[in-house]
């Protein structure tokens, strides 16, 4: 995995490493900081405990890289989150990237792409037949920046949630045998 300290498009270094459990108040910190920046703090109420459990804890849920400032600076920069999903159409595992930040005073110094190409690296070092994400609809500049890497928007596709009382209705009226499928297909070609 990534450990290398390179210099950015405007003279800066970063360091980028794989996340381990001293990082966790940091991510967290970064955590808030992206749903600042994506108007969603009313919805994000995840504790430095929860990030440390998914990451660290008996049974990882995800990973996580953190960029820091400069080969010796603990400032962090930014961060990319990422776990395996798997598709049924090509029979192989998926990487998904759950969130990716550069803090605002980073940006333009090629850190996001150094983030996503190292995710790319991973990817393919675990033979992932994709590597895939969403983008929120009015992010305008991460679409055009996503898109100038080679990544397709996929305009056909939406993101179907269950959350909160609506989840425990869902799986308190779960029976074996009964209910609707809804329809044929969930995994994009």
């Amino acid at each position: 995995m990534l450990r290398a300290t390179r210099e950015g498009a405007n003279g800066r270094s970063f360091r980028i490493t794989p996340a381990a459990p001293a990082d966790v108040p940091d991510l967290h910190a970064l955590v808030r900081d992206l749903a600042e920046y994506e108007r969603l703090t009313a919805i994000c109420t995840s504790t430095e405990a929860d990030l440390a459990d998914a990451l660290f804890g008996a049974h990882p849920a995800a990973e996580a890289l953190i960029a820091r400032v400069d080969a010796d600076s603990q400032n962090c920069a930014g961060f990319a989150l990422f776990f395996h999903t798997y598709s049924t159409f090509l029979g192989r595992r998926s990487l998904w990237l759950e969130d990716l930040f550069v803090r605002p005073q980073y940006r333009g110094a090629g850190l996001g792409r150094r983030l996503l190409v190292a995710l790319a690296g991973v990817a393919r070092e675990r033979g992932c037949g994709r590597f895939e994400w969403a983008v929120l609809d009015w992010n305008e500049p991460a679409i055009a920046f996503y898109r100038s890497l080679g990544a397709s928007v996929l305009p056909d596709w939406r993101i179907a949630r269950v959350t909160g009382d609506a989840l425990a209705r869902l799986a308190s009226t779960a029976t074996a045998g009964k209910g609707s499928d809804g329809g044929a297909g969930s995994d994009p070609p």
